[in-house]
């Protein structure tokens, strides 16, 4: 074996030994009994939603326990193919060791992923994510770029088999969105996505001007965690305003066809939420209702935390910050602001690249130039 393979190994192993403590997974395994046992209760589902938390919360403990164990035996079977590769002679030997090269560098990409996810230890970044995307200054070309973004998170996702419900989205007139909202369905995607906040900045030929000229277009994404029942955000109904209307854009039999659009508007603070992604009105209207506590919830974080002066400002929430510029014209590359991450190949990133950008950002976060 090479030297300077000998050497990668033994820092992927100190790497992996790191996140191994970080998980304790004598605790993990100690868990995955506790839950397996209270699974195994004939009782449990008399109370469905404790049914529900318990065989959530071990089917992602298995996984994480399962992801691990496949990573360190990965490793442990990494010193044998070059071992393999030793053994070879001519194009038998260059290929082995191609093929060990590959293996080797997929590994690291998949442990410093696990790594990452490590540092996910904030009070909600175990929660699914509520995103909420924007079109900003730009007009027509803004409302065209605000379905872009939409677009890479859902590839994004899409890529990681992560589920995606879409509970709102508001066509503009000429082309492209007005606001859409949507949850990204699995765990830590609070975690992961929250980085992601903020105002993304496109530059390109504009599409709409007949004259060619470079047009620059802000979408604006706000993520959220998404609410769960020991939240209790707590919302009087009387201090709602419910307001039905047809839905508009594209869709199935149901849509422009009934009043079944639900906005709520939240009087004491002023918030507004729309749904009409649903069939019904009623299902809107529950859609609508857990966007309201998503946003209520965050709000009650921030004014506490300011209240504790610990508050800098969430990465991205101030709309004027511009964290990521795609720029298509008169040149290619997409440039994170905040960590430097840059990439040559914008098409790839719009079509769910995002991976290195996310990462990078999450460790940004960590090492203390952005909140923690």
């Amino acid at each position: 074996m090479q030297p300077d393979v000998a050497a990668d190994l033994d820092s992927l192993n100190a790497t992996l030994t790191t996140v191994e403590k970080v998980m304790d997974l004598d605790e993990l395994r100690s868990r995955i009994s506790e839950l397996e046992m209270q699974a195994s209760d004939p009782d449990l589902w008399n109370d469905q939603d404790h049914a529900q938390k318990v065989t959530s919360q071990l089917s992602r403990a298995q996984s994480e326990l399962r992801r691990v164990t496949e990573l360190r035996s990965r490793l442990d079977d990494l010193p044998v193919l070059y071992e393999l590769v030793d053994a070879e002679e001519g194009d038998a030997k260059t290929a082995a060791a191609a093929d060990a090269d590959a293996e080797r560098a997929d590994l690291r990409k998949d442990i410093e992923s696990l790594e990452v996810q490590t540092m996910l230890a904030g009070e909600y970044d175990s929660r699914e994510a509520l995103i909420n995307i924007r079109s900003g200054a730009g007009g027509v070309d803004a409302a065209d770029w605000a379905q872009m973004p939409m677009r890479m998170y859902v590839r994004w996702a899409e890529k990681h088999d992560y589920s995606v419900e879409v509970y709102d989205t508001s066509y503009a007139e000429e082309a492209g969105l007005k606001s859409a909202t949507f949850a990204v369905k699995a765990p830590y995607m609070y975690g992961t996505l929250s980085v992601e906040q903020g105002t993304h900045r496109l530059v390109r030929i504009s599409p709409f001007d007949n004259q060619g000229r470079r047009q620059t277009s802000f979408a604006e994404v706000e993520v959220l965690p998404v609410v769960e029942q020991t939240d209790h955000i707590d919302i009087d109904e009387n201090e709602v305003k419910v307001d039905v209307y047809r839905s508009s854009g594209p869709g199935g039999q149901s849509v422009n066809t009934t009043d079944s659009a639900v906005r709520l508007t939240h009087v004491p603070t002023g918030i507004v939420v729309t749904c009409q992604n649903e069939k019904s009105q009623l299902q809107n209207k529950a859609s609508a209702m857990r966007v309201l506590q998503a946003k209520l919830l965050e709000r009650k974080r921030q004014e506490e935390r300011a209240e504790m002066d610990a508050l800098k400002s969430d990465t991205g929430a101030s709309w004027g910050n511009q964290m990521r510029s795609y720029v298509l014209h008169p040149y290619q590359m997409v440039k994170d602001l905040r960590t430097n991450v840059e990439n040559n190949n914008p098409s790839a990133v719009l079509d769910g690249d995002l991976d290195e950008f996310i990462e990078a950002g999450i460790r940004w976060r960590m090492n203390g130039d952005g909140d923690a």
